[in-house]
């Protein structure tokens, strides 16, 4: 860590910051600096002395109020000797109380909070904290804990834990804080036992958790192993794969030799193979080691078109729990279909789309925390059948159908301003502004304006892919550079793809799925953009149109949409690396056209979980029973012909 010092702005109160602005402040500062009509004077230890105004002195800190309370006659200055505390360090206690502003560094906010700390200075605390907190990775986030703890800082030691979205950092990144912090391997048992047992630790596997042990327990073997059976029990053992089960933890020499291991293999062992034969006559819950954790982040997916008609139908989908759950909190301005999502911080953005009657240039907003539903300023095109990407927290918006014309335009949204800005490209290559910003197609786009085309960001670029002409299923793509404000051709797909979806992932762009003119697909490419070049990957389990993509725990999610006969449930995931597709558990409701987005870190998360995850072993038993029911009838009913 670098030593040198950052200003930190400091969070003075609202009645300070009207009855002192700025500009006070540093006429204040500068009569101190000069020595006018200074009444106090500071000393420290190391011989320093700090001429200042006791009243100013007195804002900053309880310490200071009580210090120079007493009265003093004209001619009399009062002088104080603040013991623990150097010479540096007060120079920034002095300058933090005229100005408001900390210089803190790697090399000094301990120092700095020890002193905060001894003399009541909240504001510098504050200040100290908001440093350490931009300054925490994987690898320093305990020894911060660590600090906070010793400092009596809570709102640090709750982020350190519980990041500024009330959740924990050392949870959210504990694969990166497994793999690299040192810092880890120096935690005690009752620490160790404590983070790797929370239902907040974010894993996508529970083998990870396992590696993490073994690794913690290496660092002092012999001092370590005898845990073995305590932190074995933090371990989700029925999730994880039968095979590493087996082959690395009931294996282990250290499990082998601890008898207090025994009963616990034994227990996970019945369990995983009871999911293979799940035939018992009573409620089975599910034991502990086999819940799954609560996840970091949360899919929703949002309206769409279900066999009846438009929908505002939400869905929450916990990875997990591997579920989907009903929100019962849709837009009261009801249903849209073929719209598109974006999020920003908690808000669900939902733009553009068609209701079955009326196209769209209207936009929603859901906040996910305060489940609220709100308007705000529609785009200046009517479009469904649209592309939207977000991108610095600015929400781009392209292409699209207003009903009678598909469109060549773009948009972007800040939200911090609430307004839409628009641009055109002209036929004649010259860049007209509408509104202040500008966001002008490619010339190709340009001349052969599309609908059902899906858009994505990479390494901050916007891409769209494929879509409709009107007249033809398209297999361009395009990617546009905000600091450029410029549009650029890239290598077209393999195959023409309307209803597409695409998305970005792992350096590579993915288009999954679309409309060829003649079929549904289940072929599926990605973009290399180092290369310009598209390759295919496996195919979909299910070809699929007009579908909702996402990532979400590392994986590539196609849900919903047309399988050229009817809407579709089903959900499936891609895994790059095992390059393989999986069936994940299908949707409540069959539909085409949904937008799907993920949000992390949201302090209301179990809102949105699935809430009976002691029942899932239960739930799975009732499926299993169901499927033999139904193979059993049909011999049932060649039992009854043949008699």
């Amino acid at each position: 860590m670098g030593s040198s010092g950052v200003a930190v702005a400091a969070a003075a109160s609202a009645e300070q910051q009207q009855s002192l602005p700025p500009e006070v402040r540093q006429a204040l500062w500068d009569m101190r600096c000069s020595g006018t009509l200074c009444d106090g004077l500071l000393k420290t230890d190391d011989g320093g002395e700090f001429a200042v105004h006791r009243a100013i002195m007195a804002t900053s800190s309880e310490y200071f109020r009580a210090l120079f309370g007493r009265r003093l006659s004209k001619a009399e200055r009062a002088e104080a000797l603040v013991p623990g505390v150097l010479k540096p360090t007060m120079a920034i206690i002095v300058e933090f109380a005229y100005r408001r502003v900390t210089w803190v560094g790697c090399d000094n906010v301990e120092s700095l909070l020890e002193a905060a700390d001894y003399l009541c200075i909240m504001g510098m605390i504050k200040d100290c904290c908001d440093f350490l907190l931009s300054i925490m990775t994987p690898e320093n986030c305990i020894s911060i804990h660590n600090v906070a703890k010793l400092y009596n800082c809570v709102d640090l030691t709750a982020k350190a834990y519980k990041s500024v979205f009330m959740r924990s950092y050392l949870m959210r990144n504990f694969i990166e804080v497994s793999e690299q912090s040192e810092e880890l391997l120096n935690l005690d048992i009752d620490e160790v036992e404590a983070i790797m047992s929370d239902e907040n630790l974010n894993v996508i596997k529970e083998e990870t958790v396992w590696k993490a042990v073994l690794r913690w327990i290496e660092f002092d073997i012999e001092n370590r192993k005898q845990h073995i059976s305590r932190l074995f029990k933090c371990v989700r053992t029925g999730l994880v794969d039968t095979e590493f089960f087996i082959e690395k933890i009931k294996a282990c020499k250290y499990v082998a030799e601890d008898e207090a291991c025994r009963p616990l293999v034994i227990d996970t062992l019945r369990f995983l193979y009871d999911l293979d034969v799940m035939v018992h006559n009573v409620e089975v819950p599910t034991p502990l080691f086999a819940r799954p954790r609560i996840p970091h982040e949360m899919m929703f997916v949002v309206g769409g078109w279900m066999a009846g008609g438009p929908t505002a139908y939400i869905e929450s989908y916990d990875t997990k729990a591997d579920r989907w759950i009903k929100v019962d909190i849709s837009d009261p301005l009801g249903p849209r279909a073929y719209h598109k999502c974006a999020v920003v911080g908690f808000e669900i953005y939902i733009i553009g789309g068609f209701n079955g009657e009326d196209y769209f240039s209207s936009v929603r907003c859901f906040n996910a925390v305060t489940k609220e539903w709100r308007s705000v300023t529609p785009m200046h095109v009517k479009r469904c059948y649209v592309s939207v990407a977000v991108l610095d927290e600015i929400i781009y918006v392209m292409g699209g159908y207003d009903g009678r014309h598909r469109q060549n335009t773009a948009e972007k949204f800040d939200y911090r301003a609430n307004q839409v800005r628009k641009a055109v490209r002209r036929h004649n290559g010259i860049c007209r502004y509408i509104l202040v910003w500008m966001i002008p197609y490619s010339s190709r786009s340009a001349l052969n304006a599309q609908s059902d085309a899906c858009a994505t960001t990479h390494n901050g670029l916007v891409y769209v892919t494929g879509g409709f002409s009107g007249n033809e299923c398209l297999s361009s793509a395009e990617r546009y550079d905000p600091e450029l404000g410029q549009w650029t051709v890239i290598s077209t797909m393999r195959f023409r793809r309307s209803g597409v979806g695409c998305i970005g992932f792992r350096d590579c762009i993915y288009a999954v799925g679309g409309f060829n003119g003649t079929s549904r697909l289940c072929s599926v490419e990605k973009y290399n953009p180092e290369t310009n070049i598209w390759t295919t990957i496996p195919n979909m389990n299910t070809p699929r149109s007009n579908f909702a993509v996402a990532v979400i725990d590392n994986l590539v999610f196609a849900i919903g949409g047309f399988n050229g006969e009817s809407t579709t449930n089903l959900a499936e995931c891609y895994d790059p690396v095992t390059d393989q597709w999986y069936e994940a558990t299908d949707m409540n409701e069959a539909r085409s056209a949904l937008a799907a987005c993920v949000i992390s870190g949201l302090p209301n998360i179990r809102d949105y979980v699935h809430q009976r995850r002691d029942n899932l072993m239960e739930e799975k038993r009732q499926k299993m029973l169901e499927i033999l029911r139904q193979r059993s009838q049909p011999r049932t009913q060649d039992v009854e012909r043949a008699r």
